[in-house]
C-alpha cells in the first residue's frame, strides 16, 4: 500500500527487453534503507517488486500487461521516475491510500505556469470518468492530488511548487502520458451507487 506522497525521483540506468517483459534498473541510492529483494516500490505509481539489488542499482521486471496498461513501456534509459516506498505500520498518512494498481493512462492536454506552481489539464478517460469528481482524490504517476474543475473530456490539476520540486510532473509537456489510479474507497462508493441506481430503474 502507498500514500501517494512521492519521496522523490530516481534515474533509470538501464533497460533490458526480454521475452514478455522489460527489466528496469533504477538508481535508488536515496531510498535503499531497509530495502530487500521481494519488497514493493511504487515506480511512477506502479507497484513493482524488487528483483535484485546491486549497490545503488535496483532491478524490477515489468511484464507485458504492466507495459501495456501503464507508462512504464515508454520509459527510456536516462529518464527519471517518481519513487515511493511502501507504507509501513506507524507511517504518517499524508495523501490517500493507494494500491499501485494503475487503471489506465491519459494524455496531458494543457499546461500553464501559475507563479511557481503549475496548472495542467488531463484527458478524462471513459474508464475512470465516473470516479473523477471535483475535490476528489486521484493519483497521477503515483502523486496524490486533488481534482479541480471536471468536464466530460478533461479534468484540472493545480500543482504546488513542492510537488514540482520532488516529482517529475514539472517535466511533463502537453502530449505526455501519465498513469491514473483512483483510490479504492471512491471506486467502491461510486460503483455501489451505480449498481443501486441501475437496480432501481
Amino acid at each position: 500500500m502507498y500514500t501517494g506522497i512521492v519521496a522523490g525521483t530516481a534515474p533509470v540506468v538501464a533497460i533490458e527487453v526480454k521475452e514478455g517483459a522489460r527489466k528496469l534498473t533504477i538508481d535508488l541510492g536515496g531510498y535503499l534503507e531497509g530495502l530487500e529483494v521481494g519488497a514493493s516500490v511504487a515506480i511512477d505509481g506502479v507497484c513493482m517488486t524488487v528483483v535484485s539489488i546491486d549497490g545503488r542499482d535496483v532491478v524490477f521486471d515489468a511484464i507485458d500487461e504492466t507495459l501495456e496498461r501503464t507508462t512504464l513501456g515508454q520509459v527510456l534509459e536516462g529518464g527519471v521516475v517518481n519513487v515511493e516506498r511502501s507504507l509501513k505500520v506507524g507511517d504518517e498518512l499524508g495523501g490517500h491510500i493507494l494500491s499501485g494498481h494503475v487503471i489506465t493512462t491519459a494524455r496531458i492536454t494543457d499546461r500553464k505556469s501559475r507563479g511557481e506552481g503549475l496548472d495542467i489539464r488531463v484527458e478524462n478517460p471513459e474508464r475512470v470518468r465516473p470516479f473523477v469528481m471535483e475535490k476528489g482524490f486521484i493519483a497521477i504517476d503515483g502523486m496524490s492530488l486533488t481534482i479541480g474543475e471536471v468536464s466530460d473530456d478533461t479534468f484540472a490539476l493545480h500543482i504546488i511548487p513542492e510537488t514540482m520540486r520532488v516529482t517529475t510532473i514539472g517535466q511533463k509537456e502537453v502530449g505526455s502520458m501519465v498513469n491514473i489510479e483512483i483510490d479504492s474507497r471512491t471506486q467502491a462508493i461510486v460503483e455501489t451507487m451505480m449498481r443501486k441506481m441501475g437496480g432501481d430503474s
